[in-house]
């Protein structure tokens, strides 16, 4: 078997219920079971009383039905037993304890039946009955029960646990629906995943409201959370089930069927909830503050899983990046006016009202524009205050500079152009370098001129200088020391770098009097335009030296944000970028690992700017890390 990583293919299972009938249900599960098992599905939930329908109404009170149910389950352990897997299953069914009957899922894997969970809270009202047949979970008179010749573990705090980390606890429909759920307790005590064997009938609305219940669930719980609900078989006398099934995970909707028949799966990430727990590690601190320290969990050790590596089929190579086209303008403001609100409040705590900026007609230096701008128009200060400088050097392209003059005039900011080739030739004559080498002096000479422009003019004008790099460039230290890696409120450091041209693009569209140079500057080669260009020479590329910052992005957000080591990286852009060389991808990873953890020491200074999304790598914040740790590549 493969390394994991932590993905488990998780799945509910849905058929037409026998209702009344455990035998007949029996053979339908285990039809459903055999599918799951060809489908490498490692935790699979059915239905609440799925061996005999929720809708039995008195028979519940008949004897045979427990017995018929026990038997019918017998059954499935012993055509489990033939098989081979390790597969976790919960099936819901009526047990009897000492004259007391309780509405319980069974936990199982193989022919064993791990533990027995009654459901906590019983809905007794509108169209619900249950407490004429079922007692609630706390009047369970033992921890165990004798279910099928096997003493089982029976009572609500169960938590079953595999080597490969997996930990599945249950509750049943109705527990969901309270205040303080079971499932919150669960999750405390270490759980990731929930399943909840349910029975929810249909009304106008409620689909929708049972959705956001599972989905905030598995948020508040940072959890996965399977829902698997009756439907189809069920009796209408007076109700409709829809069979609503739903696989959520820490706050997002993963799968989602009504009136489905037969198994709705999917993948689900554990290292990443466990990673996310030990992050926001506020979520443990309701232990001792609920005075649930005192609650005792039954940990019950199952086998793994897995018969083969279960991997997503679907990775997104752009994390930083609106999936849904829906909310594309909604999100690019509320980033923009983030990034601005920020500048904005600078300039109201300083009481300064000018600003200095470079413009080299590039993405980042024109996000930092456009932002800057808006954040002049939060402060109620004239557009003429920012001054924008733009400073051709050595590798100035004719395009790059017609773009940040147009940029500049339609913007209607104050601008000046200072041409830095005279300055650069005469420092590097003060330090002995010989302006035909070109090598990192010869370019960080020219960055290094830029800023002290910049700085010396914000001075002149009582400005603050505006920084324009953005975190992709902070990831990988590709700033000058003292050069463009300073100023005096870096706007984009929260932006990495495929978000700017996302950003930029969606300015366009959203301001026409901007779009035709904005789109020009999208579609420019991004580069430091450090180096001369000759006749028939290409013009310097970022990315032929480092890599596509589409792979850097992908990396530096599973990297920081979900904790993830490099070879599961791998793994995952190996699939998100099914369609480029693994060659490519080995390389730009290296090269990301390498630059990432040896130019700490530049993140470790920055200038003070917004944080945006869940990724920073600001030293006073969300990322603290030594200058000089080893990294074992």
């Amino acid at each position: 078997m493969k390394e994991k990583f932590g993905f488990i293919k998780a799945a509910t299972g849905s058929f037409e219920t026998a209702l009344g009938n455990p035998e007949v249900n029996a053979e339908k599960i285990m039809g459903i079971i055999n599918d799951a098992v060809n489908q490498n599905v490692e935790v699979l939930v059915f239905p609440e009383l799925a061996l005999t329908g929720y809708t039995c109404g008195d028979l519940f009170l008949q004897p045979y039905l427990t017995k018929l149910s026990e038997k019918a389950l017998q059954d499935i352990l012993d055509e489990l037993e033939k098989q081979n897997t390790g597969m976790i299953m919960v099936i819901g069914l009526p047990v009897r304890q000492r004259g007391v009957l309780f509405n319980a899922a069974a936990i199982i894997q193989g022919n064993k039946i791990l533990g027995l969970v009654p459901k906590s809270y019983l809905p007794n009202y509108g169209e619900y009955y249950e407490k004429r047949w079922f007692s609630p979970a706390s009047a369970v008179i033992s921890n165990s029960l004798v279910l099928c010749g096997q003493k089982i573990p029976f009572t609500t705090d169960i938590i079953v646990e595999t080597p490969a980390g997996l930990r599945l606890a249950c509750e049943i429909c109705e527990d969901l629906w309270v205040s303080n759920p079971p499932s919150s307790s669960h999750t405390l005590y270490g759980a990731n995943l929930i399943a909840n064997p349910s029975a929810s009938n249909e009304l106008a609305t409620k689909s929708q409201y049972r959705l956001d219940l599972v989905k905030m669930q598995s948020a508040k719980c940072i959890c996965g959370y399977i829902y698997a609900s009756s439907g189809l078989g069920e009796s209408t006398t007076d109700l409709v089930f829809s069979g609503h099934n739903i696989i959520a995970y820490n706050g997002r909707i993963m799968a989602e069927e009504k009136e489905n028949s037969g198994l709705l799966t999917e993948v689900l990430d554990i290292e990443k909830l466990e990673n996310d727990r030990i992050k926001f590690n506020s979520f443990v601190q309701k232990i001792e503050a609920a005075g649930d320290n005192k609650r005792k969990y039954t940990f019950i050790q199952a086998e793994n899983t897995a018969v083969e590596d279960c991997l997503p089929a679907y990775v997104d190579p752009f994390p930083f990046i609106p999936g849904d086209e829906n909310v594309k303008e909604e999100r690019c403001r509320e980033i923009l006016h983030l990034q601005a609100r920020g500048f904005a409040q600078r300039l109201k705590n300083t009481g300064i009202k000018k600003g200095v900026i470079g413009i080299s007609g590039g993405l980042d230096s024109t996000l930092a524009l456009l932002v800057a701008a808006d954040a002049f128009k939060m402060a109620e200060l004239p557009l003429k205050n920012i001054t924008g400088i733009t400073m051709p050097g050595f590798g100035t392209s004719e395009r790059t500079k017609s773009n940040s003059h147009k940029l500049m005039e339609l913007m209607g900011i104050t601008f000046k152009t200072i041409d830095i080739k005279k300055s650069c030739l005469s420092h590097m004559e003060d330090i002995g370098h010989d302006p035909e080498c070109y090598d990192v002096t010869y370019e960080n000479v020219q960055a290094r001129e830029r800023t002290q422009i910049l700085m010396d003019l914000a001075n002149k004008e009582n400005a603050l200088v505006i920084g324009t790099g953005d975190l992709s460039e902070l990831a990988l230290g590709w700033c000058t020391y003292n050069g463009d890696h300073m100023s005096m409120y870096a706007v984009n450091c929260g932006v990495p770098k495929t978000l700017v041209k996302y950003l930029v693009s969606a300015y366009a569209d959203m301001h026409p009097e901007l779009k035709d140079v904005l789109t020009s500057i999208c579609n420019t080669t991004i580069s430091p335009e450090l180096l001369p260009v000759k006749n028939g020479d290409e013009i310097q590329s970022t990315e032929d030296t480092i890599g596509k910052y589409v792979f850097h992005d992908f990396f530096l957000y599973h990297f920081v944000r979900n904790g993830f080591g490099k070879e599961k990286i791998r793994t995952l852009a190996y699939i998100a970028f099914n369609d480029t060389e693994k060659e490519e991808i080995d390389k730009t990873l290296d090269i990301f690992f390498n630059r990432f953890f040896t130019q700490q020491f530049k993140r470790s200074c920055l200038p003070d700017g917004p944080k945006v999304g869940t990724v920073s790598l600001s030293p006073r914040g969300d990322w603290r890390m030594p200058s000089d740790v080893k990294y074992p590549l």
